[in-house]
């Protein structure tokens, strides 16, 4: 038998990411939590973290949170068919989100969605491209990234797609590409890239036949990320969605009118999530068809 005790120590330390901040949240001491730990391990016969910065979980430890995750949110349905066990206290939802979806269409698409089911969202930012990691780790409920295909235990349906536009600055256009916008231009100018994952330069100007490296400044934020092209340190690839305005005034232009990217998304949840989560997928896969474009052309 399973002393949830224990396995809500084992998730407060992964997901506030240290025994001090998960002990907090649990309002115990940072001893008590080692405690906790050391005696689910002993209890289950092996480790269930990894002792790094951050803690990580083992295998083991994964297959415990993914419980942990689907054991809160059945707990939530079983509250709401016992009155006298319902609490005022919202429900906290651990996701995953890429941050260009942050930062355009996710707000709007679950507003009310939070407002009328009293929910408050935790979200972990990762590149679209990896944030099925979090899923895997069992640190989440559900994942919005790139991948189409869905973790054991989990399900996975498409939310759209984001066209993804090269732009650039009037006065980056005239200092780098006064002789012409092309492949090995821009090849030889700075660009922007959000971090280490992102590959959607590489990937344009793989497109245009241009291999190999490139200089490029890191900027991991989406907003600061439009700052700096305006500023015109360097070209990157950026949300059709976030740019409208910068396009329309003319702070910046589109380098290569005609070649966007589109990035596709996928919600993925926990099979076994309850009704919220199976109301949050229906209600994003709606609102999501209003932002954003069909992952397929037909």
């Amino acid at each position: 038998m399973l002393d949830y005790k224990l396995l809500a120590a084992l998730a407060a330390v992964i997901e506030q990411g240290g025994f001090e901040r998960g002990a907090q949240v649990l309002g115990l001491s940072q001893s008590a939590i080692s405690q906790r730990i050391k005696l689910l391990e002993a209890r289950i016969g092996q480790p269930v973290l990894v002792r790094a910065t951050p803690p990580a979980p083992t295998e083991i430890g994964r297959q415990l949170l993914n419980h942990v995750q689907q054991v809160r949110l059945l707990e939530r349905d079983l509250k709401g068919l016992m009155p006298i066990l319902s609490e005022a206290t919202p429900e906290r939802l651990r996701l995953a989100i890429n941050a260009d979806s942050l930062a355009t269409w996710w707000a709007s698409a679950v507003g009310d969605f939070c407002a009328n089911q009293n929910v408050l969202l935790e979200l972990v930012v990762e590149d679209q491209e990896v944030g099925l990691k979090r899923m895997r780790a069992g640190e989440v409920a559900g994942c919005v990234c790139a991948a189409e295909r869905p973790v054991a235990g989990a399900n996975s349906v498409a939310l759209g797609a984001m066209p993804y536009l090269a732009v650039a600055s009037p006065a980056f256009v005239h200092r780098y590409l006064a002789e012409g916008i092309n492949a090995q231009a821009l090849a030889r100018a700075p660009a922007i890239v959000f971090g280490t994952d992102d590959q959607l330069q590489h990937r344009f100007l793989a497109a245009l036949g241009v291999t190999g490296g490139f200089d490029y400044h890191l900027c991991p934020s989406s907003e600061g990320f439009v700052r700096l092209m305006e500023s015109g340190l360097g070209w990157g690839m950026v949300p059709e969605l976030q740019v409208r305005d910068e396009l329309t005034k003319g702070t910046l232009v589109e380098l290569m009118p005609g070649r966007a990217i589109k990035v596709p998304l996928y919600w993925h949840y926990w099979r076994s999530g309850g009704r919220l989560l199976t109301g949050l997928t229906h209600h994003l896969c709606r609102e999501a068809k209003e932002a954003l474009v069909p992952i397929y052309n037909h």
